[in-house]
């Protein structure tokens, strides 16, 4: 959830000072390391998830504060746009029938929130990137109004000299545009999945959520159109990494990395100083122990897979890992079944499939590949025969999937009946981007239609792979 800050304009002091106070926390940070002070508790799991409001005729709606204003739900909260929210819910232990507890969980708060919706003749889609949503629809008449969102456009401007963003993906097909503030961020939604998990395994686990972004990207793509027009598989990718581009290609701040971590999660901390300027200098009186001008700094890099410091309930810090490349959606057994596969994977990957066994240049290079092509990318993959990376997830991941569930205690029937969701899915072929393509191909490009359909379809709470065309 992000952070509110008091103004959005800062002075060259305030400047000097945080970097002060950033460079204060992070040695703190590394003394913890060195003492092994951080948390031991985990593996916990959790996550968060960005939907959209839309209007009777599938726009997007400019509403989010008067729509909080009568949910009144601290767990719902906005986002950069008016026409988006983003949903919470609370960690829990990575065992058991944890699965359907969340399913549960999230089930009732959309419940409370599409209620909530029908009162303001709106509804709520999750969804990568919304087929219907315009150019126009991006501009600073519609950013939500904080000063968190403010400065955070003020200061990427300004380290652009105020030279617009650009956008130029090519996909399927081709979009080349400018455009002058940051709003393009509010275009890609997604479903972050965090793991807590203790000291010695965190940088292992880190490594492990590098090389896995290509399956999970490929599994679960739903974002293939863009103002209409159809680019990549997961085209959220590419937007948001040109959304917020500032500073230097070799360190975005929306950025996949350059190499796995080799030594400790502070090194990442770290490189944050020295190769990201400060971009929001929004100076706190909480005490150092709270860490918050390093936990703020952490939040304007936005890695694909990104280490978060914070709090157990007794108030120990701990450290946990985001996936941030899954899209929102296409519904909610889906999107339980997206953290499964996750999680299956990471504790089921051996020594064969270690990061160790897959360099980073190929982990990087099957991300992006997996992200345009979806499960007809073609990857390298360590140990396997095939290059199809839908073989591959039928072949090897999901039941490696399966093993790594089993082994962390999770119930048989979760693990069966979420796992059953990403099978069916795959050996289909249809994730949330091959059905929209599939609608376009049936019924042609009329983007509010397609979004009314998804819409029903997500209502049924069926997963994408039973969904008729």
């Amino acid at each position: 959830m992000g952070q509110e800050i008091e103004h959005s304009h800062f002075s060259a002091d305030d400047f000097r000072l945080f970097e002060q106070k950033l460079e204060a926390e992070t040695r703190y940070l590394g003394d913890l390391f060195t003492q092994k002070k951080l948390s031991q508790a985990g593996p916990v799991c959790g996550f968060e998830i960005e939907a959209w409001l839309i209007d009777p005729q599938g726009n997007p709606l400019p509403a989010n504060q008067e729509y909080l204003d009568a949910l009144a739900d601290p767990m719902v909260v906005h986002e950069l746009s008016r026409f988006n929210i983003e949903l919470n819910i609370e960690p829990e232990n990575l065992q058991g029938d944890v699965f359907s507890h969340m399913q549960l969980n999230l089930q009732e708060t959309w419940n409370k929130c599409t209620q909530v919706a029908e009162g303001m003749d709106a509804n709520l889609v999750m969804i990568g990137i919304l087929p219907s949503v315009h150019d126009a629809d991006l501009s600073l008449k519609n950013m939500t109004r904080s000063n968190r969102y403010k400065a955070l456009n003020e200061q990427v401007l300004a380290l652009r000299n105020n030279v617009p963003l650009h956008l130029d993906i090519h996909g399927r097909g081709h979009l080349n545009a400018d455009h002058f503030d940051v709003m393009l961020e509010s275009a890609a939604t997604s479903f972050q999945i965090h793991l807590q998990t203790p000291l010695e395994q965190a940088s292992e686990m880190f490594n492990r959520a590098i090389m896995l972004s290509a399956p999970m990207v490929a599994a679960t793509a739903n974002s293939p159109y863009l103002f209409g027009h159809e680019l990549w598989d997961e085209t959220r990718i590419p937007l948001f990494e040109q959304a917020v581009e500032c500073g230097e290609l070799a360190h975005r701040r929306v950025t996949f990395g350059d190499r796995y971590n080799e030594h400790s999660m502070l090194d990442i901390f770290i490189d944050n100083i020295r190769d990201y300027p400060v971009l929001v200098p929004n100076l706190s009186d909480d005490a150092q122990e709270r860490m918050p001008h390093l936990r703020f700094h952490n939040g304007t890099i936005w890695r694909w897979n990104r280490p978060l410091l914070g709090f157990d309930p007794d108030g120990s810090p701990h450290l946990r890992i985001e996936h941030r490349v899954v899209p929102a959606g296409p519904s909610i057994p889906d999107t339980i079944a997206n953290a499964a596969f996750f999680y299956g994977m990471m504790y089921g990957l051996t020594g064969r499939q270690n990061p160790g066994s897959l360099p980073f240049t190929l982990a990087k290079e099957n991300f992006y590949l997996c992200a345009r092509d979806g499960l007809h990318a073609l990857v390298n993959w360590p140990g396997s025969e095939t290059n199809s990376i839908r073989q591959i997830l039928l072949e090897e991941l999901i039941p490696m999937a399966r093993i790594g569930l089993s082994e962390l205690g999770v119930s048989k029937a979760d693990n069966q009946y979420f796992l059953d969701i990403i099978e069916q899915r795959v050996s289909s072929g249809q994730n949330g981007a091959e059905w929209q393509r599939r609608w376009v191909a049936a019924h042609g490009k009329n983007m509010q239609a397609l979004t009314l359909a998804y819409l029903r379809h997500q209502n049924s709470n069926k997963p994408v792979a039973s969904w008729s065309i």
